[in-house]
């Protein structure tokens, strides 16, 4: 049988009707609804008459089936969206146009046009979420184009003293041509281009691949997580993923992830700053609905509507025209540029005394070629010859300013950074400011939180006192009805979670805070309550919401059919016990909370506090006169219960607060928990002795560090270890306070509160899970993890990547020494360099790019944690590294000298052979000066070496480089081959380096 609905004749067209298409959809819905009820309940009433009468019943079959068809073909159809102007909505919500939004018919009705349900938001399922973003496009933006690796290949060659060289090897490569031909002509000239495309090319890649890594890193740091509501459960999901008609759920430091309209929520004030510029909070509402993508809530709770996504807002088109700014300059890098310039200058100077020598002895005639002839004969000299000559001697000493000048200063700082960055990132660290990366090595004092970061974050209620009696887990028997039911009322109204229960028989799932999940969670399994049922029975008239301040939070609602108004509160145990006048006891009566009273719940607050157990407590006032209260009361409320909260201490985290103190970082505890709770989790966490009680110089409350004169606080600020019942201004207060006495502070924080903290500190750590998008973007770092654990991984890898930029500079300050004072001194005194122009470039490219790989990437090692911090004032180059510098260049410079006057005697071999084992052993002295470098103060230099594979990739490819170069590369690195003995010298002469720099360890510095 087939039913179909009664078409009407004349349909009433309405307007609205014609406008949205949807509205008949939904319409004929109800029709198909009503008619299938008709039917039912005429069937029901024809069976009760027949049973009535007694009357026989016809054999049958045992069931009917009804074919109902839609009206049209159109019902299952997927809705296209066509029909919607995306640009109409996007205008309407960037110009908070309230008159074109009633044209739409109002916030519930625009939710029916996306086909959202505003409880359980849209189906979520794959074809629904892909047909919503090629209908309305995603929510991203397209960035502007990278930098491609021929900018970087350019920049390289913007260098000054590249292109002099470049000219001066286009000068000699020229004049080599007319002079000697093609095939022989070449060599000089040719091998100096190919030599300077080979050093700019390495430092390109180089640079690419570290930009590359930034630009990784940024897309990580702009991925935020969100929370939706889909097919009516509740959810994190990334803010990329967002659609339009998409339910989002906000809360206080959210960023708003696209641009769309308040739904439902309580005291919702949006910081609108980047995106008008004005900083007033602005009040959301039914007179103010719309919300702008990119904007930050600051206070209440609520949901919104997403309307437009990605490039439809103007978040998506400001942020499309820029781009994170990757070349930021840190501290130690503005240090290093400072120090590259002065031994560029000295560099330089140099440079011009061997130009000024050779030129006069070359023009006095006081210079010889090969064959022992005068070179330079006045008149009778060619001019290519003479112009060759000089082109030769401006290459040495350009050459010479190209060593000189450190480069790879700069360079290993960018490569020990990304190296490290990109390793912090697998140890649950995400960088945001590149100069923490080497702050965080210098830092004295780490102010930690202490839930979720010293805690598992886990929270489960596991003590619950009604009055002065404790309850068992399952006591919702033994309890009054009337106090059962308001405790339900209590959890269900005043919470900013949600408990989720897809069907009766199905566990709930439960989102929130950590201790919101714990109290929903006890609320559900022990109390029995039902949230959607405790939540339709009311009204809600007002809600304050919880922040870090006061520490507590409550709610104003009005029982359906009921004139009285009843507050409930909850938060802090002993904060909420003084608003309280009186109690229920288990049997629902109402006693006096007098001054004994008052004492005993107190110390049972204390004894779960000292079970490092957090206290909540619940209160409640009734207002049975008529009036309409709109504010929640403060005073006279009756104490319902109180609960305590189990949150373990991390595992590893004593472990990791007894490393910080060997390693002269003080950790100090600040927490909004009570004192003794306080001091019972820093007892536990190594932070304080157990024999320090609350009463001790080393825990105090932020009300009294807050009440302190200012002599007062510098005074024992050095001596508090643990701060509790602290606001984000104590915090704040303690920072400003420790950086006045020259101390380099690390602070952890999540909440929104936490942002002046954040900026203030010399390196800001926000939490990854718990941490809202606003302290995320005041920190330096984000531990995403939360874990304290990965505060004090941060603190390692940045005293590494202090200690490998030291490794470095004294690595490239030892061949800069010895280089520049070998080509001085044999360029007065014989008028010729032992080192050519290409053989001083493949130097340079040892000690700038292979040796800043080599050096800048040695991981954390433990005695890094046995050294007290880096003051903010200590020089770069320590007297340690100066010992190890002038010991080093020392032996170089003195072997080499002895090679370049005694070298043809002592090896009998002419002077090109001389002059190739002086660039051998040179090249050999830095690659054993590399393994010196790697260890500053200790004697075994090997040590660990095994775990730095590309250490010695380095080595041996360079080994391998050295060896092609010597023997096969002849005309083109001006060599000679050499023989087995004078391979065996070069090696041996060098490998003294090793001993020599086991002796200078033993001669001691002192340290003042």
């Amino acid at each position: 049988m087939s039913l179909r609905p009664r078409k009407p004749s004349q349909p009433a067209m309405h307007k609205q009707e014609e406008e949205y298409p949807v509205l008949k959809i939904h319409k004929r819905r109800w029709r198909l609804a009503l008619t299938a009820i008709y039917c039912t309940r005429a069937l029901a009433s024809v069976s009760t008459k027949v049973l009535q009468n007694k009357a026989s019943l016809l054999r049958s079959l045992s069931y009917v089936a009804i074919d109902v068809q839609p009206p049209s073909g159109n019902y299952n159809k997927k809705l296209s969206f066509h029909n919607i102007d995306q640009e109409n909505l996007s205008h309407m919500v960037r110009e908070k146009n309230l008159e074109s939004l009633k044209q739409f018919g109002g916030v519930e009705h625009m939710a029916l046009i996306l086909e959202t349900d505003v409880r359980s938001g849209i189906g979520g399922g794959d074809s629904d979420v892909t047909n919503r973003k090629s209908v309305f496009g995603g929510n991203s933006y397209p960035k502007p184009a990278a930098k491609g690796f021929f900018s970087f290949v350019f920049d390289a060659f913007k260098d000054t003293t590249i292109l002099i060289l470049l000219a001066c090897a286009m000068l000699s490569l020229g004049f080599g041509i007319k002079q000697h031909g093609w095939e022989e002509g070449w060599f000089d000239g040719g091998s100096i281009i190919i030599a300077i495309f080979l050093v700019v090319v390495v430092s390109a890649v180089s640079n690419f691949k570290q930009s590359r890594q930034f630009e990784k890193l940024s897309n990580k740091s702009s991925d935020i997580r969100v929370e939706v509501v889909r097919d009516g459960r509740r959810h994190a999901a990334s803010i990329f993923d967002i659609v339009v008609g998409d339910v989002v759920c906000l809360k206080i430091g959210d960023q708003i992830p696209a641009d769309g309209l308040f739904l439902e929520g309580h005291s919702v004030k949006v910081d609108e700053s980047s995106m008008t510029g004005e900083s007033d909070h602005v009040e959301i509402g039914s007179s103010n609905p719309f919300l702008l993508s990119g904007t930050k809530v600051t206070d209440g709770f609520g949901s919104m509507l997403v309307t437009s996504v990605g490039m439809n807002t103007s978040w998506g088109e400001m942020m499309s025209s820029i781009s994170r700014d990757l070349d930021e300059e840190t501290p130690l890098q503005a240090r290093l540029n400072k120090l590259t310039s002065y031994i560029g200058k000295v560099g330089l100077l140099v440079a011009a005394l061997v130009l000024s020598v050779l030129m006069i002895r070359y023009f006095t005639g006081n210079t010889t070629n090969e064959k022992g002839e005068r070179e330079y004969n006045g008149s009778k000299t060619k001019l290519d010859d003479v112009m060759n000559a000089v082109v030769d001697i401006v290459a040495a000493a350009v050459t010479i300013v190209v060593v000189a000048i450190p480069e790879g200063l700069p360079l290993a700082v960018t490569l020990t950074l990304a190296y490290s960055m990109k390793r912090m990132m697998k140890d649950n660290a995400m960088v945001r400011k590149l100069s923490a990366c080497e702050t965080m090595g210098s830092a004295t004092v780490i102010c930690t939180d202490k839930t979720g970061t010293l805690t598992l974050n886990e929270m489960k209620v596991t003590e619950f006192w009604l009055g002065k009696e404790t309850m068992r887990e399952d006591s919702s028997s033994e309890m009054a009805p009337t106090v059962l039911h308001l405790l339900q009322e209590a959890v269900g109204l005043n919470t900013s979670g949600s408990v989720y229960k897809p069907s009766t028989v199905s566990v709930p799932e439960i989102s929130g805070s950590p201790t919101e999940k714990a109290i929903l969670s006890w609320a559900v399994f022990s109390l029995g309550m039902d949230i959607d049922e405790v939540k339709q029975q009311c009204t809600t008239i007002q809600v304050e919401a919880f922040n870090s301040e006061k520490k507590r939070s409550g709610v104003l609602v009005r029982k359906n059919g009921e004139e009285a108004t009843q507050s409930h509160w909850k938060g802090a145990a002993e904060m909420i016990l003084a608003m309280c006048s009186s109690y229920y006891d288990r049997d629902g009566n109402i006693r006096e909370l007098d001054v004994e009273e008052r004492a005993t719940i107190e110390k049972i607050i204390q004894n779960m506090a000292a079970k490092s157990l957090r206290c909540v407590a619940f209160a409640h006032k009734k207002l049975e006169n008529k009036e309409v209260h709109k504010k929640l009361e403060e005073t006279g409320l009756t104490l319902l219960g109180l609960v305590g909260l189990k949150d373990p201490c991390r595992p590893g985290v004593r472990a990791a607060v007894d490393s910080c103190t060997a390693a002269g970082v003080t950790i100090k505890m600040i927490t909004g928990d009570n004192v003794h709770t306080a001091r019972a989790i820093a007892v536990e966490c190594g932070i304080l002795n157990p024999d320090e009680d609350v009463d001790s110089e080393a825990v105090v409350e932020g009300i009294e560090f807050r009440n302190y004169s200012p002599e007062e606080r510098s005074e024992k600020v050095e001596k508090i270890r643990v701060m509790a019942r602290s606001s984000p201004f104590d915090k704040l207060l303690m920072i400003q306070c420790l950086k006045q006495k020259g101390h380099v502070v690390a602070v952890t924080g999540d909440g929104t509160n936490d942002a002046p903290a954040l900026k203030e500190a010399d390196i800001g750590l926000s939490m990854g899970i718990q941490g809202t998008e606003v302290a995320k973007e005041s920190s330096d770092i984000v531990i995403l993890d939360d874990n304290f654990t990965s505060v004090v991984t941060v603190l390692r890898w940045g005293r590494c990547v202090y200690n490998n930029i030291q490794k470095f500079i004294q690595f490239q300050l030892t061949v800069n020494v010895a280089a520049l004072v070998i080509n001085f001194v044999a360029s007065v005194s014989s008028g010729k360099v032992p080192l050519t122009a290409v053989q001083l470039l493949w130097v340079n490219l040892i000690m700038d790019t292979l040796g800043a790989l080599a050096l800048a990437t040695d991981q954390p090692t433990n005695e890094l944690m046995e050294k007290p911090p880096v003051g903010r004032t200590e020089p770069l180059i320590t007297k340690v590294m100066w010992r190890n510098i002038i010991a080093h260049a020392l032996y170089q410079v003195a072997i080499l000298l002895v090679l370049q006057f005694k070298g043809r005697s002592i090896f009998g071999v002419t002077e090109t052979v001389k002059n190739t084992i002086i660039f051998n052993t040179f090249v050999f002295c830095q690659l054993f000066n590399e393994f010196n470098a790697r260890k500053l103060e200790k004697k075994n230099i090997f040590e660990g070496l095994h775990k730095n594979k590309l250490f010695m990739a380095i080595i041996t490819i360079t080994i391998v480089l050295q060896l092609v170069m010597v023997e096969f590369l002849k005309k083109f690195a001006n060599t000679e081959r050499l023989n087995w003995g004078q391979w065996g010298a070069c090696i041996g002469i060098a490998a003294l380096s090793w001993p020599i720099g086991w002796l200078v360890k033993c001669i001691p510095v002192s340290m003042d």
